[in-house]
């Protein structure tokens, strides 16, 4: 069955149309020009302000006149990871999608139903002339993924509504009503290089199928760090190996948890044999620490061309030792909620290259003090060997309100409608509502979607039965909108 057959069949079409436009964070001019074209076509007022994010403006259907507006906010960009062995052109090609079962899912790439179906759950709802609701404001922001600059710069004067329906989260039975704030640590270490000793051989080694996923929902899983783990190798590699170092790069997007690092190291020909001896030692090691979360964790050494030249000796060792001391992980669990990660850090990405040493990683939390904190943790591990520090795209975090109008009557639509209590919580990623409602004063918001697995990742995936439930649910909430 092709994806555009699935039901509800206005949704899906949405959602194959608009994973044909190219649109990752900081590139979304194709996808903001789909959007301004998409509202003009059906004869709505359609704004596109200073920064990119469009508004798309639907007066409510007859009766729903004396409701309160309801804000329909979802992000147009998408997480674009792919796997290692994918010649995948992101900005060129379209998603290449497929249905497995109950669930849809992409060719080697992220699918983007993150936040791509909740983007076609509002078109849907904008293009229809028999959906019950009252006067609707559409609110697709840019750049989500890697900075919150959409939010960030919204222009509030193009927003009235006095409830906002984010609909960006990811299991269906979870109403979410607060999140992490975040802020993002680059590093920078110029390094010593000389010529790579006489007599030596190379090896490119790699890590590879690591789950990997998103930064801030899968941070608690117990997931490998492919840049942790490679870093584990090195330092363990050099206390028993004259070990020489050229490259490592790992990881990609900040908001992605590494699967995947290579690195180009030599040793003498005399120690070729303990060499490789070693890396199966490690393997076997760290398979066995990770055999029930990690199935295809794969780390390999393939003889490659001797590069020039390798990091100095005493540079090496400084760095190795200062990606063993940074935090990567949960950092503190919440006091206050069950279950909830109340700080993390991500150590998103490694480059050691042509003299220069560079780490990018995200710190999230849901209270101001501790994002600090666990962003001066990370900052020092690099500030002792001389690194410059700085951080960037500061966000803030949003505040549960239990008392929320909008929480009360969809929890009790949830109910009626699925004979169930819904996951009332916060969650551990950073959603764009805590910022917008810096922007829009009192403005009542919660944020819902269907069961998606995997995003951040090429393993991503969408449920379909989970978008029929969604989508129903969301037409419910919508007819039964608070008078204003």
């Amino acid at each position: 069955m092709k994806v555009e057959s699935l039901e509800p069949r206005s949704l899906w079409r949405n959602f194959v149309a608009l994973n044909a436009v190219p649109r990752a964070s900081k590139k979304e001019e194709r996808v903001i020009a789909f959007m301004v074209a998409y509202g003009k076509q059906l004869g709505l007022e359609t704004i596109k302000d200073h920064i990119g994010n469009v508004v798309i403006k639907k007066p409510a259907t007859e009766g729903m006149e004396n409701k309160q507006t309801v804000v329909l906010q979802s992000h147009l960009d998408m997480v674009h990871q792919k796997n290692g062995d994918s010649d995948f052109d992101f900005d060129n090609q379209g998603i290449d999608m497929y249905v497995d079962g109950d669930w849809v899912k992409a060719k080697g790439t992220t699918l983007g139903a993150d936040n791509g179906i909740g983007v076609a759950a509002i078109m849907a709802i904008l293009a229809a002339d028999d959906i019950a609701h009252p006067a609707l404001e559409a609110l697709f922001t840019i750049d989500e993924e890697t900075g919150m600059t959409g939010a960030k710069q919204l222009d509030p004067s193009n927003i009235s509504g006095t409830i906002l329906l984010n609909l960006d989260t990811e299991e269906d039975n979870e109403l979410t009503i607060g999140c992490a704030g975040g802020i993002d640590t680059t590093t920078v270490y110029k390094y010593k290089q000389h010529p790579i000793e006489q007599n030596s051989t190379a090896f490119k080694v790699s890590i590879k199928g690591l789950k990997g996923g998103h930064s801030g929902m899968d941070i608690h899983k117990g997931r490998a760090n492919a840049n942790k783990l490679m870093n584990r190798l090195l330092y363990n590699g050099g206390k028993v190996l004259d070990l020489q170092l050229s490259t490592f790069e790992g990881g990609s997007l900040r908001n992605a948890i590494p699967r995947e690092a290579n690195a180009v190291v030599a040793v003498s020909k005399y120690q070729k044999e303990a060499f490789l001896s070693f890396i199966d030692d490690f393997s076997e090691l760290i398979k066995g620490e990770f055999q029930s979360i990690e199935p295809t964790l794969s780390i390999s050494a393939k003889e490659t061309d001797l590069p020039a030249e390798v990091l100095d000796k005493n540079d090496y060792h400084k760095i190795v030792n200062a990606l063993y001391a940074v935090p990567n992980g949960v950092f503190r669990m919440s006091p206050d909620i069950p279950d909830l990660v109340e700080a993390s850090s991500n150590l998103a990405k490694v480059i050691i290259k042509d003299g220069e040493f560079i780490t990018l990683s995200l710190q999230r939390s849901s209270v101001e003090s501790t994002k600090g904190d666990v962003a001066i943790a990370v900052g020092a591990a690099f500030e002792i060997i001389g690194s410059t520090v700085t951080t960037s795209g500061d966000y803030p975090g949003w505040k549960p309100d239990a008392d929320s109008e909008i929480l009360s009557l969809m929890s009790k639509l949830y109910k009626v409608s699925f004979n169930d209590e819904p996951n009332v919580n916060a969650c551990h990623a950073g959603l764009e509502c805590g910022i917008l409602g810096a922007h829009l004063p009192g403005i009542d918001m919660i944020s819902f979607g269907p069961n998606i697995h995997g995003a951040h990742s090429p393993d991503e995936t969408v449920q379909i039965s989970s978008v029929n439930k969604f989508w129903h649910y969301l037409l419910n909430v919508l007819e039964e909108i608070p008078t204003s």
